[in-house]
């Protein structure tokens, strides 16, 4: 999958997992200042993400992740280990 397809599938979820309008979603967008993710939220988010991607996202690699960019980049570069 191509990284400006998986932006759009990642901005998606963001946009209706924490109730933000798509265009305003950039890659430097910051899921825990920006978007004032809280533990809870974040945990959903990532399991969203896996659900969405059919990967597994390692709990130490997902506290790594704070903008999308970030997160972008980390399933681009493992979209194809879990298949």
């Amino acid at each position: 999958m191509e990284r400006k397809e998986v932006f759009d599938q990642v901005a998606s979820i963001v946009a209706d997992h924490f109730d933000i309008d798509k265009v305003k979603i950039t890659e430097d967008l910051n899921l825990r200042t920006d978007l004032k993710a809280d533990s809870i939220d974040f945990v959903e988010f990532m399991l969203e993400l896996e659900d969405t991607f059919g990967s597994t996202i390692d709990d130490d690699e997902a506290e790594k992740l704070n903008t999308i960019g970030e997160v972008v980049d980390y399933i681009v570069a493992h979209q194809n280990e879990d298949n």
